[in-house]
């Protein structure tokens, strides 16, 4: 810094700050001049990068489906100088680069003091390892921390640069890495609460909230994000054992699960609606019927297991007769015997995320699980995630199977690969066949901060075991 106080810059001139790790905060700075008279304006364009690429290449021209309005960069005017200079909009970044524009041929511009005020909600890591297995591991943990307390502010954001929300899915992954860490419980509570008090009029929550500028509900359902909204109260009271909160939303938790279950058919297979969606992963090719219909199965285990700690069986004691009809039905239409893997859609397609959710939902046996989850890893041709989301929950799949080693290595593959590409956060999305790959059709609106991907510390920190009361 002290050797950018000592130059000038110009009309066309431009230069790139590296403050060492990512802040999600506001940039500061000094803009002075030098010269005859600073008889203009200045004119700057600041980018703001997670990753060296959002400011070494150019984010246009853009070609992505999602708003070019995210793209991280702003056009700063500064009438008089020397000023001191506070961009108003919150920023997710390692790097900034500023772009000279314009001054006039009488100065040149001069910059100083420069520096971020960076802001989280996430307090201190009280549940830091004293050892780690080895420098990846410890690394892993360090940016996946990271990654957790960047995306921690007045909400659990899924991303603090894109898309600045609260969502059911990655709020879940987040509060259990929030619990092995920072254990700020009002922040779930929280969260919890704005999707109860802002259902569609069905009863739905939506996949995603508005927090500003003032609460508000999201545009889609996704039901395989609806449906897990009792698993994170489940994993909120096992935390705090708040049994006062979990009981307040406990008809929200139950809802989900009554409406989703309207789209079960008499044989016990679930079929997609025509008004809402299932997400499941970013994967283009990903058939979701396999998936879904183990997201389902867990999820009526997980709100049984909340009713039962809440002494409300009664309400749940319905649920398992239909929790046994979708699991013959999984097992009579899905199962492929000789394969030794679950199938799904009318091309019997093969992936990585049927067997990670029916293993999950305990469909088979944990040995049969562990062996179509290692066997789907050795398939070539089997459909792989696109995002960490679905990549956590494989690796929740191959804990849950007993499968402890495979886990530890995928994590290791996985999140690893990240680390060795100088991640200081977790990505959105990472294909290692194909590391410029994007849900959106373009890698310059990609989140390289997202908090689906935080999870590695949740089970690091918790030896890649079963969490008590699992199926």
């Amino acid at each position: 810094m002290d050797a950018l106080a000592q130059r000038t810059f110009n009309s066309g001139d431009s230069f790139i700050v590296d403050f060492g790790n990512h802040y999600t905060g506001y940039l500061a700075f000094h803009v002075g001049w030098s010269g005859k008279s600073s008889d203009a304006p200045v004119r700057l364009r600041l980018t703001f990068g997670e990753v060296p690429g959002d400011v070494a290449e150019p984010l246009y021209p853009y070609k992505g489906w999602l708003s070019a309005s995210w793209l991280p960069d702003e056009i700063v005017n500064v009438d008089f100088l020397p000023q001191q200079v506070r961009v108003p909009r919150r920023h997710a970044f390692r790097f900034v680069k500023i772009d000279v524009i314009a001054t006039s041929d009488n100065f040149s511009a001069t910059f100083s003091d420069i520096s971020v005020g960076a802001v989280s909600s996430a307090g201190v890591d009280r549940g830091r390892p004293a050892r780690y297995d080895s420098p990846l591991w410890r690394d892993i943990d360090k940016v996946s921390i990271r990654t957790l307390h960047e995306c921690m502010q007045t909400s659990f954001e899924d991303g603090p640069r894109r898309d600045r929300r609260l969502w059911v899915g990655d709020l879940r992954l987040q509060a259990l890495t929030n619990y092995v860490s920072f254990g700020n419980h009002d922040l779930v509570r929280r969260c919890l609460y704005l999707f109860a008090g802002l259902q569609r009029d069905d009863g739905y929550i939506t996949a995603c909230v508005y927090e500003q500028p003032a609460p508000r509900i999201g545009e889609v359902v996704l039901i395989d994000y609806a449906v897990l909204y009792g698993s994170i109260l489940l994993d909120y009271y096992r935390a705090t054992k708040d049994k006062q909160t979990a009981l307040e939303l406990w008809p929200i938790a139950k809802r989900q699960i009554d409406l989703a279950l309207k789209n079960v058919n008499e044989k016990g297979m679930f079929t997609a609606p025509e008004k809402d969606f299932v997400f499941i992963d970013w994967q283009e090719s990903l058939d979701k019927q396999a998936a879904i219909q183990g997201v389902m199965i867990y999820s009526c285990r997980q709100l049984t297991a909340l009713g039962d700690v809440l002494d409300l069986s009664s309400e749940t004691d319905a649920y398992a007769a239909g929790i046994e009809k979708m699991i013959r039905a999984a097992t009579r239409d899905l199962f492929d015997a000789r394969q030794g893997v679950f199938i799904s859609g009318k091309n019997r397609q093969v992936s990585w995320a049927s067997q990670a959710w029916m293993a999950l939902a305990g469909v088979l046996s944990q040995p049969l699980a562990a062996a179509s989850l290692t066997k789907v890893m050795g398939m070539p041709a089997a459909v792989r995630p696109l995002t960490p989301y679905l990549y956590h929950h494989m690796v929740d799949a191959l804990v849950a199977s007993g499968a402890r080693a495979e886990a530890r290595r995928l994590v290791e593959d996985y999140w690893g690969r990240m680390v060795n590409a100088g991640a200081d956060t977790f990505w959105e999305a990472f294909d290692p066949q194909n590391p410029s790959a994007s849900p959106y059709g373009s890698k310059q609106i990609n989140s390289y901060c997202h908090a689906w991907s935080c999870t590695p510390s949740y089970f690091i920190r918790t030896g890649f075991a079963k969490t008590k009361g699992d199926k």
